[in-house]
């Protein structure tokens, strides 16, 4: 645990919201045994123990877009491809907004669930219906705060409630939004010990069935061009 690396890299995710890689920081900066947890979890679990001997790599799957758009429409490999072109993104982003988080010390392991949890977190954007703006970025981070046990999320998640309220209008919900990430969270199945890899052609309303949600989240995304960024920061 390095509380102090986390709280400077909490400051520098609201003076920039759209800066992720200090979001990496904070998790990394706050991730103390939750690795051991995880892993302790996902060995409890048939689906678990096969991720954790195979170690897929999702990765590629997800960088090749021309599969992706052979996929059946309706598919979570064609949503997940919806989503990060209509928010001019990539799994290639993450990767490299990853690249200062800490990584030395931990074994293949725990080593493939960082990664793993960082390359399906637009699966679980596509899934949810959270789209990549500040309040379904903080409403996330609620939900993942609950499947993950992560500290450093869950901070992140509970002052983005905070400064939300501060930046826009209480009619747009904000604050109800990612208050429900954590309760749909509640309620939802354990999206670490998905095959993700294996139900990319599948479709996404069968997806979201076996998982527990019941459809993508209906809110008002609130973009860091729309607000005060320096009430974010404050």
């Amino acid at each position: 645990m390095r509380p102090i690396a986390a709280v400077r890299a909490i400051r520098l995710v609201f003076a920039d919201p759209d800066a992720t890689e200090h979001v990496f920081e904070v998790i990394d900066a706050l991730q103390g045994p939750n690795l051991k947890r995880i892993r302790a979890r996902l060995r409890r679990s048939d689906i678990g123990s096969r991720l954790l001997e195979t170690k897929p790599n999702l990765l590629p799957l997800l960088s090749d877009r021309d599969a992706l758009r052979a996929l059946p429409e309706g598919s979570l490999g064609r949503a997940y491809l919806a989503f990060v072109e209509s928010e001019g993104i990539s799994a290639d982003g993450l990767v490299e907004a990853s690249v200062g988080a800490r990584k030395s010390g931990i074994d293949g392991e725990f080593l493939w669930i960082k990664d793993w949890l960082r390359d399906t977190h637009d699966l679980w954007h596509t899934v949810l219906g959270y789209k990549g703006d500040l309040v379904g970025e903080a409403a996330l981070l609620a939900f993942s705060h609950y499947e993950t046990g992560n500290l450093g999320v869950g901070a992140i998640a509970a002052l983005a409630w905070i400064k939300l309220g501060r930046v826009t209008d209480p009619r747009l919900g904000a604050r109800a939004t990612v208050r429900d990430g954590r309760r749909l969270a509640k309620q939802a199945a354990w999206f670490l010990e998905v095959p993700w890899h294996e139900w990319l052609a599948r479709p996404l309303d069968d997806v979201r069935r076996d998982l527990g949600v019941s459809g993508p989240v209906q809110y008002r995304p609130v973009r860091s061009s729309e607000v005060d960024l320096s009430l974010m920061h404050s």
